[in-house]
């Protein structure tokens, strides 16, 4: 597996495709793996699967705020996405600072968006999946999201607006937002 650190724990991982003429084989999680890579992730308890029909279509900025923090290993079944982590960690040096990778059936590549870190992914592709697991379960009353287009990330092959929830039109700003994340410096 390779591994790749971005800032404040997130991940770029590129687990081993083993192929042949037939297509391929990876194991997209393995404990034993990762931790063989040096890669050490708090336990998973639930995985989600999302599909967007058209491209464009961007999902987030989304958090689920403490005691129900999630962490995520987010990778792309099918199709082909930007996925992008925001630090929101108040008094983090890197607060505010976002990281996007692409991540696409193709690649096969994963991101780790550790808790405290704002997460969300825009379409590249018609018919594009994501897959993830999540270290919490889904906690309606803690879930939060901050406006796509005010934390200065540069989405790629967005031509004009995209498509969006009513949810996430409706969210606040960064700069207006009071973030639940404590930076800890030891973490």
């Amino acid at each position: 597996m390779q591994v790749e650190e971005r800032f404040g724990g997130v991940l770029l991982l590129t687990p081993v495709r083993h192929g042949d003429h037939r297509g391929f084989f990876s194991e997209s999680w393995s404990l034993r793996g990762f931790q063989a890579a040096g890669v050490h992730l708090p336990p998973f308890v639930q995985d989600n699967h999302s599909f967007s029909s058209a491209k464009g279509t961007l999902r987030g900025l989304h958090f689920q705020a403490p005691p129900h923090a999630q962490g995520k290993l987010v990778r792309c079944g099918r199709g082909r996405l930007f996925d992008v982590a925001v630090d929101i960690r108040r008094d983090s040096p890197t607060y505010g600072q976002w990281v996007g990778e692409e991540l696409s059936f193709e690649n096969g590549r994963q991101l780790w968006v550790p808790p405290g870190f704002l997460h969300g992914f825009l379409t590249l592709e018609p018919d594009t999946e994501i897959i993830y697991k999540c270290t919490d379960y889904y906690a309606p009353a803690f879930d939060g999201a901050v406006r796509w287009d005010s934390c200065g990330i540069d989405w790629p092959d967005l031509d004009g607006e995209p498509i969006l929830s009513a949810k996430d039109a409706a969210a606040p700003a960064l700069a207006d937002f009071d973030s639940p994340f404590t930076y800890e410096a030891n973490a």
